[in-house]
């Protein structure tokens, strides 16, 4: 099975990482650096921390950590040893919120007070980066304590919003100038405010959250801002920082229909999130106007209807990708519905397991030494790593 991801980088390909690393090196009061490899593909895996491992080599001011392909079997092991094997779906290294809570189970075996996320294609811009994502978190305001926060992307000229040309075929795919809007109405005074957007290359998390709900392991993409969503169903909330940054340096997007269909299963699949909070009694419901205007435009009921005349109208103007959109349409008949059935009930089983399991791998002695590097591997042993042997 292929996992499906913005812009991967190639085995043999320029990477963004070592530019991210550069940067962190830089920071005053960096402590360890967990960097976990996904792999678009399980045969690739091996050969993708082979090169993340070259990589970090020539940072070795930092005191990095791969965690890879043996790492998450070891900790799959320890997990069904203490009887969650149930919960082993959502952890693993296929997908954005999968590999995120990955990065929340880090913390919790660290006994961490907080984890930070940076992805690989951000770059450290401000030497207060470590002072600034600390700043208020676990403080008050307004009544609410803040124990999530998001700050911004920027761009090489120091943008946090997109320039945004509309074309006519997203007539009813308005979603980087709701985004825009949605942060103009962040961005203004005071600095720290509740959000319905997150960037989760710039997020860090209060042990009081990040043990208690995890991310969304069958949401397609934007798992920074579906856990959002997930932190207000749990009665909580992200802030959004509006003086901490982070550079945004992605590479281009391979293919706009690949990235439009993720985002339809990711929206329907929301909108069956919320949906279905309205009848649990121990979730606060969650409307799509409280998100408005972004993402509550693209999680209402509409959301079926506006996506397949998008697609239709983007198979028009796009002629190279004119098949891909036409699947995007055949999809939303019965495969996205489906899929957001499917996984709506396999999340909301998984998150109640949660807190349950955070507890009880805290600081738990077993994972200690593997995620403190004091277990070695010999990864010349592992499954795959073997040289081919060739006739003479």
């Amino acid at each position: 099975m292929l996992d499906v991801y913005d812009h991967p980088t190639l085995i043999d390909g320029e990477s963004t990482l070592p530019e991210c690393l550069g940067s962190l090196s830089r920071l005053p009061g960096i402590d360890r650096v967990v960097v976990i490899t996904a792999a678009t593909d399980a045969a690739i895996e091996h050969e993708a921390e082979d090169r993340v491992r070259e990589m970090i080599a020539d940072f070795p001011q930092i005191d990095a950590l791969v965690f890879g392909a043996a790492e998450i079997g070891s900790l799959h092991r320890r997990l069904e040893q203490l009887e969650f094997a149930d919960m082993l779906p959502g952890i693993t290294l296929h997908g954005y919120g999968a590999v995120r809570n990955v990065g929340l189970i880090t913390g919790a075996v660290l006994g961490c007070d907080s984890v930070l996320f940076v992805d690989d294609d951000q770059v450290i811009v401000d030497s207060d980066f470590l002072t600034r994502a600390e700043e208020g978190l676990g403080a008050a305001v307004d009544g609410k304590r803040i124990l999530a926060k998001s700050g911004y992307y920027v761009d090489e000229q120091g943008r946090h919003q997109s320039l945004v040309d509309p074309h006519w075929s997203n007539t009813f795919w308005h979603l980087d100038e709701a985004f825009n809007e949605t942060l103009a109405i962040v961005d203004a005074p005071p600095r720290m405010r509740p959000s319905p957007v997150a960037f989760g290359g710039c997020l860090i998390l209060h042990r009081d959250v990040y043990s208690a709900v995890s991310f969304d392991p069958w949401v397609a993409r934007g798992e920074d801002v579906d856990y959002v969503i997930n932190a207000r169903m749990h009665g909580g909330d992200v802030f959004l920082d509006g003086e901490w940054r982070v550079g945004h340096r992605p590479p281009e997007v391979p293919s706009a229909a690949l990235r439009f269909r993720q985002d339809v299963y990711r929206f329907v699949y929301e909108h069956r999130k919320l949906e279905f909070a309205k009848s649990q009694v121990d979730l606060r419901p969650v409307t799509p106007e409280s998100l408005a205007p972004f993402p509550g435009e693209f999680v209402g009921g509409s959301i079926t209807w506006r996506a397949w005349a998008t697609a239709w109208l983007r198979g028009l103007a796009d002629s190279s990708e004119r098949k891909a959109y036409r699947k995007v349409r055949g999809a939303l008949r019965r495969e996205v519905p489906e899929y957001a059935r499917r996984n709506c009930d396999n999340y909301f089983a998984f998150q109640r397991r949660w807190p349950i399991m955070m507890e009880r791998i805290w600081e738990d002695v077993a994972l200690q030494s593997l995620f403190t590097g004091e277990r070695t591997i010999d990864r010349s042993a592992i499954t795959g790593r073997f040289p081919p042997v060739r006739p003479e």
